[in-house]
């Protein structure tokens, strides 16, 4: 016998891994360049060459640890350069003592999720969220609350976001630029919500803590800035990624920040700590712990996602389709143009090869997901087949 739950996870692959297989053979058949594949959030700039200097000056130094464990927490000299550079950037009094790093993003969340999570907590996220959100928080032994979405601008429905806080309400995640709409939550939804979240905590006599998950933090298109949030609410927990800043994804390097105004801060450090241990994760990959602590304010080519997202948004809009603005990220979520958006994403598939993402998944039906973190030339190709896919529904 075995886990049944963990079969089943390990059996069904995602809807966007499924479309990503599909156009590989797909691309067999009919040649690549005739596959318009928007499924797979995969950077596609190259890293800043200075990574792979690093990278090779660190492997060549002799008698060097590199490949040695490293503390739980992550080598001391690496998170005094990652808290040197979040302070200088963010104008904080961050110490090493407060990051924890971890094997990427998603680890970062997994670690907060179950050091925080007692029998019963509810932890609050809203649509559209990232669909392993629920994995992460199933497994951490917590209830999902999904906050149907704000349809036009897909900022915060406020209204339904009230209404499904209770006493049970131990965390709230955000997720902005946002995975899957490329959405930036403006000052003042964050403003509001940290005044919701203090009112509330203050009513139920515990802290609610948020989560700030930050992957795309650095591609922020013209026109947009996010936020600093543990600015703007004090029990904000951090989990970041150099997987995007970077094109990294691969080497899974991100961490926890939990500065010291968060409530119970050295309690919420410590079982954060104890989540990695309970989850095996030992420390971080050692190598580029060093690597992307040296790198840490540099960035890839991040103006490249902005270029395609000019091209792709207003010739969609021409077409008809509704698509919210992003303001950063390297995705777009427009409506569907039927409701059915698994049957809309399939007539995409057979009839025009094009590889869209059914929006169901992320909690919001009616939607696709488009990752336009591809090739240039793809997107201006792609353009016919989405103007002969619209037509097909006059």
């Amino acid at each position: 016998m075995v886990s049944q739950a963990m079969k089943n996870l390990g059996t069904a692959r995602s809807v966007i891994r499924e479309l990503f297989e599909y156009g590989n053979q797909r691309a067999a058949v009919v040649g690549r360049e005739n596959v318009y594949d928007f499924s797979l959030g995969n950077p596609s700039v190259a890293p800043p060459p200075v990574v792979n200097e690093t990278a090779i000056r660190l492997l060549q130094e002799p008698n060097s640890p590199i490949h040695a464990y490293t503390s739980a927490p992550g080598d001391y000299a690496a998170r005094q350069r990652f808290a040197d550079s979040l302070n200088r950037r963010f104008q904080g009094n961050y110490k090493p003592e407060q990051l924890y790093l971890t094997v990427g993003a998603a680890a970062s969340l997994c670690c907060c999720f179950h050091a925080l999570s007692c029998p019963g907590d509810e932890i609050i996220v809203f649509a559209p969220y990232f669909p392993e959100y629920s994995v992460f928080i199933a497994g951490a032994g917590a209830k999902m609350v999904v906050i149907p979405p704000e349809m036009e601008h897909f900022q915060i429905d406020f209204d339904a976001f009230e209404q499904a806080l209770t006493p049970n309400t131990k965390g709230v995640v955000i997720n902005s630029p946002n995975n899957p709409s490329g959405v930036v939550y403006s000052l003042e939804t964050l403003q509001k919500l940290a005044g919701i979240l203090k009112e509330k905590a203050a009513q139920y006599g515990h802290p609610i803590y948020l989560i700030s998950d930050e992957p795309y933090r650095e591609i922020v298109f013209s026109g947009f800035q996010v936020p600093w949030v543990p600015h703007l609410y004090e029990d904000t927990i951090v989990c970041y990624s150099y997987s995007k800043s970077l094109s990294l994804p691969g080497e899974r390097l991100g961490y926890v920040l939990v500065p010291d105004q968060v409530t119970d801060s050295a309690d919420v450090y410590a079982a954060i700590a104890g989540a990695g241990r309970c989850l095996g994760y030992v420390n971080a990959p050692s190598l580029f712990q060093q690597v992307t602590s040296l790198c840490c304010e540099e960035t890839s080519d991040l103006a490249f996602y902005e270029r395609n997202a000019n091209i792709l948004v207003p010739a969609l809009r021409e077409m008809g389709y509704h698509v919210p603005q992003p303001g950063g990220a390297f995705y777009l979520f427009p409506r569907s143009l039927e409701p059915d958006d698994l049957a809309f994403s399939e007539r995409a598939k057979k009839d025009f090869d094009l590889l869209l993402v059914p929006g169901t998944g992320f909690g919001a039906p009616g939607h696709v997901r488009l990752a336009f973190c591809v090739d240039t030339g793809m997107i201006e190709r792609s353009l016919p087949k989405f103007k002969a896919l619209a037509e097909s529904y006059r």
